[in-house]
């Protein structure tokens, strides 16, 4: 491997043959490292992904312990929202919080289109990981426009989405005004790292899964499918991933996806029937099983690899990311294991 473009990864993600089942983690640069938790250590959170020397430190963390075959990059879903002036934080143990949810027509006033400049030090990070990693390949990522609005409308974090689906179905209108600009955003925030230089991106939809497939298909579909075109000419394979989106599959990956990924509710077998073997996957052991006796996690993973075999592509990760507590050596075992069975 010479260049990022030769790696698992991209291959994988391309459709092409590999050497070896290639594996990262969701939320692998994150709470379950002790040296990421170190080098936090009373810097908040926004600031952290703010920093160059931050974000390139952290995100290079697990690349140089578990030897995954790629590098996410540390960030957060509303970083982009912030940068255009969005009045939010990112609480502790609650997660986003925005001072005043948006709900009317005027609030639309307050988020303007995302622009390069908005956001330099996501440009000095890519770049200076880019540098680091040689021809380990960066993924960068964003998250999807149903679910940064549902932060903006619900205020932050919510189970239920009522204020979500009430201004959704009640004035389509103004959801379809909100999340076109939403989209732009997105889409834009995905650019920059592209054109800094990450290998792959991922657009992140965390609360999709409240929607049945005809009103994600009117409601949510057209926005998401903006966010993936903008990077379409910047030859860089796009990953959609979603959080209890089985019936939503083959939906997501219409909205221009190379990789689909999966969460831990569907078998790769069925989520590849649902594709129609059309695209790659991504997924899909559930981050609990990093908590069970090795004999299990085992059994599980190597099931996994297998039935990644019947894809065109087959990108080994979590159904969702790290949990805070999991030892960071199962970690670096499930990333020896898979890379032994999944060998070509």
């Amino acid at each position: 491997m010479t260049s990022p473009r030769d790696s698992a990864l991209v291959r994988a993600a391309r459709k092409q043959p590999v050497t070896h089942t290639p594996v990262w983690f969701m939320r692998q640069a994150g709470r379950s490292l002790p040296e990421y938790r170190k080098v936090r250590e009373g810097v908040g959170m926004l600031e952290s992904c703010r920093r160059p020397d931050l974000v390139t430190e952290i995100t290079l963390q697990p690349v140089r312990r578990h030897g995954v075959d790629a590098a996410i990059f540390f960030s957060d879903i509303v970083v982009p929202l912030a940068a255009v002036g969005v009045d939010l934080d990112i609480v502790a143990g609650v997660g986003p919080v925005v001072a005043e949810p948006f709900r009317t027509r005027a609030d639309l006033d307050r988020l303007p289109e995302l622009t390069p400049e908005h956001v330099p030090y996501i440009t000095d990070s890519v770049r200076l990981l880019v540098a680091e990693l040689g021809a380990t390949p960066l993924i960068g990522f964003a998250g999807a426009p149903f679910t940064l609005a549902s932060y903006l409308v619900e205020g932050g974090p919510s189970k239920n989405h009522e204020h979500t689906k009430a201004l959704m179905y009640g004035d389509p209108q103004l959801w379809h005004d909100l999340c076109s600009r939403l989209a732009q955003v997105s889409g834009a925030f995905l650019d920059v790292q592209a054109a800094a230089g990450a290998s792959a991106v991922q657009l992140f939809d965390s609360w999709v899964g409240a929607l049945p497939r005809a009103d994600y298909e009117q409601y949510v579909l057209p926005h998401s499918r903006t966010a993936l075109a903008a990077v379409s000419g910047r030859d860089v394979p796009t990953i959609h991933f979603g959080v209890g989106t089985g019936e939503l599959l083959a939906s997501m990956g219409s909205a221009g996806a190379d990789v689909v990924g999966v969460d831990y509710r569907v078998s790769l077998t069925d989520a590849l029937a649902r594709l129609d073997g059309r695209y790659a996957v991504q997924g899909n052991l559930d981050p609990a099983l990093l908590f069970a006796p090795w004999e299990a996690l085992e059994a599980k993973v190597r099931a996994i690899v297998e039935e990644g075999r019947a894809a065109p592509g087959h990108i080994f990760n979590l159904g969702h990311g790290v949990l805070p507590s999991t030892d960071p050596d199962v970690l670096t075992r499930v990333v020896e294991l898979v890379h032994e069975v999944g060998a070509r």
